[in-house]
């Protein structure tokens, strides 16, 4: 199940082409609306209105988007929490959202609907960014935040699962940071060959990675990601916590991510583990790109 946020504008349809591109044939979907709260007098029927016409907000999506997808609304809630209960409650393995009204064009702004949907997310989020349904896309270079850790290697491989899907390739971008010399010992006074050693050492490990190319940089792990992305049509990033799902890598990243990078993004939770026994047939894929 591919749970799509939907909002009547264009990054709710930019996250159903960014849905439909990550799923199998076979997937099903639901388009998710949440509805604000009403405080006052009066709520209660101003609530009954805005969910009659956001049923018939979702079907006017469905029907643009030529999709056969279950129609859900959920409120009053805050956004996030909506769109939460809403995954949980369908069992869905992604949660696919899209960028603001406000974003900056090819990039996903990071807004507070954006942002509850990113924290504490039950599933794999997916964000699509600004005007992503309005180009034909494909699922060509697909590139992962690689760490050699085992989130990240859940990531690798999802990305393998999907670059085999759309006759992709993969690139593994592994970042050294002086973080990571510090980590390794004392920064010693020849820092940069110290640095230089990691970059070959973790060139000689991602060689190692069968039917991946590998890319070792050095700065920054949240601006070398963004970076890369550039030439990316997907990146996947795994998280190490059980906490909220923005807490990637660094803790930041992900939020980072979100509000920069000029390519579609795939979170993998650390606890977005599916049960085999509970995966009917056509969610197969779904299930194995989620979990890794």
């Amino acid at each position: 199940m591919f749970s799509v946020g939907i909002d009547g504008w264009q990054g709710g349809r930019d996250a159903i082409a960014l849905a439909r591109q990550l799923a199998a044939t076979e997937a099903t979907f639901s388009l998710a609306h949440v509805c604000p709260a009403f405080p006052g007098r009066g709520a209660a029927e101003l609530l009954h209105i805005e969910r009659e016409e956001s049923q018939r907000m979702l079907e006017r999506e469905r029907e643009l988007a030529g999709i056969d997808a279950q129609l859900l609304v959920r409120g009053p809630r805050p956004v996030g929490r909506g769109l939460h209960e809403l995954a949980e409650e369908q069992r869905a393995h992604l949660l696919v959202v899209g960028s603001t009204r406000h974003a900056v064009i090819g990039r996903v702004l990071m807004g507070d609907d954006c942002r509850a949907a990113l924290d504490g997310a039950p599933c794999a989020l997916g964000v699509a960014p600004r005007g992503y349904g309005l180009v034909g896309r494909e699922l060509k270079r697909i590139g992962v935040g690689y760490d050699a850790s085992p989130e990240s290697a859940r990531a690798l491989a999802a990305a393998r699962e999907l670059a085999a899907a759309h006759a992709g390739t993969v690139k593994a971008v592994r970042v050294v940071s002086l973080q990571e010399v510090r980590e390794d010992k004392p920064i010693p006074a020849d820092w940069p060959g110290a640095i230089d050693e990691l970059i070959e050492g973790h060139s000689r490990e991602l060689a190692q990675l069968q039917d991946v190319e590998g890319v070792v940089r050095y700065g920054g792990p949240r601006e070398e990601l963004v970076h890369a992305g550039k030439e990316l049509d997907l990146l996947i990033v795994g998280s190490r916590g059980y906490g909220p799902i923005g807490r990637l890598f660094h803790g930041s990243v992900s939020r980072y991510l979100v509000g920069r990078a000029t390519c579609p993004l795939l979170v993998l939770p650390r606890h977005a583990v599916t049960e085999p026994e509970r995966v009917p047939d056509g969610e197969a894929r779904a299930a194995a790109i989620t979990a890794g």
